[in-house]
């Protein structure tokens, strides 16, 4: 009688679902399925519905609603809702998820939680929440049985893939919580790089948006908001624009609004009427090339300051306030930080002056009551000064700025 060996390798295996795959497979897989979800996300609930940056083909837009009722069920009015308020209400206490309202802990780990509790409020859904779906399917299923998609997305990945199913549904549940509600809210309104300078601290996280969708480059949507592209200079990636090309590209998805190019005229000596176009819509353009500009010279100033024992005056919080207030409204600023600025500049004309400069620059763009040929020659007078001003930096801004077409 003759033993046979066992080997546990040529054993059958059981399959529990309907998908027997290798680790990597099931990693895949779970990649895939959340990846589909933040392309639903950047597409259909934010470039769509909340900013109309593009429209969608009712067969497209209805198979990206119900996948995300399957995977996080989200409402579209709440989710509208709260983002257009974030933008409305950006860093202000009425802001529904702001890292400098609530800290960057909070928002990054409990993001779902602010959500939550902002959906409940009936003012913001009724004043942000308009022109967003309100049919049958909306209102009888998306909207009023949230847990039963979620439970369906349960059963089917049990189907599919077994017990490792249900690790991978619990994956899929969190994706969004933790990366829309967390690190972009969170995250990005705190660490990265401005190619922009609106009044908040939107900053892009990475120049390649493909793990979130393109939503990486938040600070290139916060300048052009209406905008169906994230991606403004040509070392950025958005993949959510390549699909939205490949959407386009098959009939199911049509371009609305993308970010202008900026264009400069090298020639041109003083402002007209192009110039001030181009300075009025890339204006959070021209905040970031005046910060940029100006940034070397407000530290040199703010060191000679500190060389020279200016009372009350610390070096090192003074830069620190000095770079958040070039990128930002000194009202939007913290108030220690305009404590300090107002010590520096109360010590050096040259910060005054580049001080006096930037609050003028700003109110060029909110002059709607004056005309067109107004607007032009105080843009054409503030150039004159800042070539007057006696500083460097200022004087090659200005000739810059007429360079605009």
């Amino acid at each position: 009688m003759s033993l046979t060996r066992f080997d546990p390798a040529k054993e059958p295996v059981m399959q529990l679902g309907l998908l027997n795959l290798p680790w990597w497979g099931y990693a895949l897989a779970t990649l895939g399925l959340t990846h589909v979800t933040i392309a639903s996300v950047t597409i259909f609930l934010h470039r769509h519905q909340a900013h109309r940056a593009l429209d969608l083909h009712p067969i497209a837009s209805h198979v990206l609603r119900f996948w995300l009722w399957l995977t996080t069920g989200m409402v579209t009015k709440e989710w509208v809702a709260i983002h257009r308020k974030h933008h409305a209400k950006c860093e202000t206490p009425e802001d529904p998820h702001s890292p400098q309202v609530y800290g960057l802990r909070r928002v990054l780990f409990e993001g779902a939680e602010l959500y939550r509790r902002e959906a409940r409020n009936p003012a913001t859904l009724q004043k942000y929440g308009r022109g967003t779906p309100d049919d049958w399917i909306e209102r009888k299923l998306y909207a009023k049985h949230v847990g039963l998609g979620i439970g369906i997305m349960l059963a089917i990945d049990l189907v599919l893939f077994g017990p490792i199913g249900l690790s991978i549904w619990a994956v899929q549940m969190l994706w969004i919580p933790f990366f829309a509600a967390g690190v972009i809210n969170g995250v990005g309104h705190y660490w990265g790089y401005r190619n922009f300078a609106p009044n908040d601290t939107s900053k892009n996280i990475v120049p390649w948006g493909i793990l979130i969708g393109g939503e990486e480059l938040h600070n290139n949507h916060h300048a052009y908001v209406t905008s169906a592209k994230l991606s403004n200079k040509w070392w950025e990636f958005d993949l959510g624009w390549t699909y939205i090309r490949l959407l386009a590209t098959l009939r199911l998805a049509t371009v609305r609004k993308v970010a202008p190019k900026i264009h400069f005229d090298p020639a041109k000596t003083r402002c007209d009427a192009e110039t001030l176009q181009a300075v009025t819509t890339h204006r959070y353009h021209v905040l970031a090339k005046f910060a940029k500009s100006l940034q070397q010279t407000a530290l040199e100033e703010i060191h000679n300051l500190g060389a020279c024992a200016v009372p009350v005056l610390n070096e090192s919080r003074t830069r620190e306030a000095l770079r958040h207030w070039l990128q930002r409204e000194e009202d939007a600023l913290p108030a220690h930080e305009r404590v300090v600025l107002l010590q520096a500049m109360h010590s050096s004309q040259s910060l005054r002056s580049i001080y006096a400069m930037r609050q003028e620059l700003t109110a060029l763009w909110s002059l709607s009551a004056a005309s067109k040929e107004q607007q032009v020659k105080r843009l054409e007078e503030w150039c004159r000064r800042a070539e007057e001003s006696g500083i460097g930096a200022l004087q090659e801004f200005s000739r810059k700025l007429r360079c605009y077409a």
